[in-house]
């Protein structure tokens, strides 16, 4: 578990996200849902497959100053049309959020939750492939930023959704 406010600034006190005093900490991060298929092993150990990425993001507010933040990815490979493996993983954080106006909330919860996120949950995914049979799959870097941005530009704000 990590006590993080480390934005991309590398300043490890909180987080501002562009309003004075505003406070956003990691109380925990934890696999949701993790899934792995290796379906053609051991055959398909020695193939190139083609890597397909998708990434989603979810967020929803648990009590006034509590969230969760979901990053979930799905790895397919694929060789010769044949599924070599089928990786889905839902990592997610809690978070702390408190004095931020709520126009900063979703920037806070889809772009700087998942900046911090993402490190653990790249690796869990070099992990599980590794432990496929295949070479570890090193994700690169997401930009969250442009994620939302296109989310954003070309639809609703992304709902940050009640608890039940």
């Amino acid at each position: 578990m990590s006590e993080a406010g480390n934005g991309p600034n590398g300043g490890g006190d909180g987080m501002n996200a562009g309003a004075e005093g505003a406070r956003v900490q990691i109380i925990g991060q934890y696999v949701k849902d993790l899934s792995f298929e290796n379906p053609g092993a051991p055959m398909t150990l020695t193939a190139r497959p083609q890597i397909d990425l998708g990434v989603d993001l979810q967020a929803r507010r648990l009590d006034p100053e509590r969230y969760e933040v979901e990053l979930k990815l799905r790895v397919s490979a694929k060789a010769e049309e044949k599924a070599v493996f089928l990786l889905e993983l839902v990592y997610a954080g809690l978070f702390f959020i408190q004095s931020a106006p709520e126009e900063l909330l979703q920037p806070i919860l889809l772009i700087e939750g998942p900046h911090m996120l993402f490190p653990f949950a790249r690796r869990i995914v070099a992990d599980v492939i590794r432990d496929g049979g295949m070479p570890p799959l090193m994700i690169e870097p997401i930009d969250f930023a442009a994620l939302y941005r296109a989310k954003t530009g070309h639809a609703q704000p992304f709902p940050v959704s009640q608890p039940v």
